[in-house]
């Protein structure tokens, strides 16, 4: 079955960096498109990136502009979310989402907390 799981979260002091992977299963993963969201506590899930299908084009939000990185290895059915530079309001559960032709499909989230 369609199937996303994120790995990688942790606690990370302010300043540090984490890298987010997200293993694809179940679909032609080459042919999506693929998005890393995020949701705080209390607030609505967001978009953090998004990748095009073979990785040309990229899309950040503005908040992680220029320290979040996006990629993907479509041999490994992979997608990657390199993050510097944390800050505490980074804290969030994030989430992969792939964008398939009728529906889309989440995975279970994985925990960033940014915290001193």
């Amino acid at each position: 079955q369609v199937q996303l799981v994120e790995s990688g979260g942790g606690l990370v002091q302010p300043g540090g960096s984490l890298r987010l992977s997200c293993a694809a299963s179940g679909f032609t993963f080459s042919q999506y498109a693929m998005r890393w969201y995020h949701q705080a506590p209390g607030k609505e899930r967001q978009l953090v990136a998004s990748i095009g299908s073979i990785g040309r084009t990229t899309l950040y939000a503005d908040s992680v502009k220029g320290r979040f990185t996006i990629s993907r290895d479509n041999a490994k059915n992979m997608v990657y979310l390199e993050m510097n530079s944390l800050k505490p309001e980074d804290t969030a559960v994030y989430y992969c989402y792939a964008a398939l032709s009728v529906y889309g499909v989440w995975g279970q989230g994985t925990q960033v907390t940014v915290s001193s």
